[in-house]
């Protein structure tokens, strides 16, 4: 076989290899960059959609499995790059089938919908706990509420309202929130085929998830989105911070120190993509024990003292404005219950501890004036 056309068949064959995730063809997905055969060795250079990608292992294998079968080949020289912002956009383009990103209304000039994301630093300060009773809070004062559930890989959203098991409906290319409690939700794991199945995205899927999210899920005229981020500072709150200009943060963090230090980082991070932190709720803050002898009760700080105090007091200083401690949630058991049964803790006994600080600050939260600073209005200077 000539040598123009081994790199005809090089090219026919790698355009049977797909990418792990997109599942559509390298060759299509503008991931091949040049291949080439100089006395029967080939060489083939892909790019990844990010440096670092976690699925380049697959590809490699898959890629000298594929041309293994290619006859007159003696051997292949295989290079990895990584696509430049243009490449990426226009593999984003080709994903939405050559359309444009449909608007989101959250980020029109003069959009009178409050978005509040709630971040945290670390997993497990009960970030999410404190979204669906806020966001029930705030419902209960009715207030139309939207909940968004934006951590990918962890969403834990449904099963604590109790929709784990719905299943959302489309009509055309549009999605309807399930509806549950006065308040539509949104998560990646109403997508699912099933419980058990994992997400592993990266970049390009992960933003038009997104931007499906905010875009495409008809969430009609909301006065408040609370979006429940994954902990950290990686791609979703990046993303966001471009989608959603106007958003508001809170950062959950618990009393004990190593949890103050990191939750100091998601509002650093909420700044640098130019949105205002509005405040701090120290969750698990302490533990209320009654003797049963004396009838008495004891303030217990069982993850120590503190640290939400400490987190608004760093990032008022790193920030340069006011950020206040906005609660103190007290560990409560039947918070965990709730959330493992369903229904908000604020939805059923607003009495306890736990739900009547969220509630408090819901109440808080409804009744403050929002302010104009940072916000873009879509006015013309004339």
């Amino acid at each position: 076989m000539s040598e123009p056309n081994l790199v005809q068949a090089v090219w026919d064959v790698l355009a049977r290899v797909n990418d792990p995730e997109i599942h559509r063809p390298i060759t299509e997905l503008g991931m091949v960059e040049e291949v080439r055969v100089d006395d029967g060795q080939a060489f083939v250079k892909v790019l990844l959609t990010i440096g670092g990608c976690p699925m380049r292992g697959t590809i490699e294998h898959d890629v000298h499995a594929a041309l293994q079968g290619v006859e007159g080949l003696t051997g292949l020289e295989l290079e990895f790059g990584v696509m430049s912002d243009e490449q990426r956009g226009a593999l984003k383009t080709k994903l939405r089938g050559g359309v444009r990103d449909r608007e989101i209304p959250f980020s029109r000039d003069g959009n009178l919908t409050q978005v509040l994301l709630i971040a945290s630093g670390k997993g497990g300060v009960g970030k999410s706990s404190v979204t669906v009773n806020l966001a029930q809070a705030i419902a209960a004062r009715g207030k139309n509420v939207g909940v968004l559930d934006a951590d990918i890989y962890g969403h834990s959203i449904p099963p604590m309202l109790g929709i784990a098991d719905a299943e959302v409906t489309g009509i055309d290319d549009m999605i309807l929130p399930v509806t549950v409690g006065g308040l539509k939700v949104i998560s990646v794991g109403m997508l699912k085929q099933s419980r058990e199945q994992v997400i592993a995205w990266r970049g390009p899927i992960l933003d038009r998830a997104l931007q499906q999210f905010l875009a495409d899920v008809y969430w009609g005229d909301l006065d408040y989105l609370l979006v429940d981020l994954p902990p950290g500072t990686g791609d979703v709150a990046m993303s966001l911070g471009t989608k959603l200009p106007n958003a508001e943060v809170i950062v959950v963090t618990t009393p004990q120190q190593a949890a103050a230090e990191v939750a100091e980082r998601a509002g650093t991070m909420a700044s640098m993509v130019e949105q205002k932190v509005i405040g701090v709720i120290e969750n698990m803050a302490y533990f209320d024990f009654t003797a049963p002898d004396t009838g008495r009760t004891y303030r217990i700080d069982v993850f120590g003292s503190g640290g939400g105090a400490r987190v608004a007091e760093a990032l008022t200083l790193r920030l340069g404005y006011d950020i206040p401690l906005l609660a103190e949630v007290p560990l409560d058991v039947e918070m965990t219950a709730a959330g493992d049964a369903g229904v908000p803790l604020v939805a059923t006994d607003v009495s306890r501890p736990a739900a009547a600080a969220l509630d408090e600050l819901a109440e808080r939260l409804v009744g403050r004036k929002r302010g104009l600073a940072g916000r873009k209005l879509g006015l013309l200077v004339t």
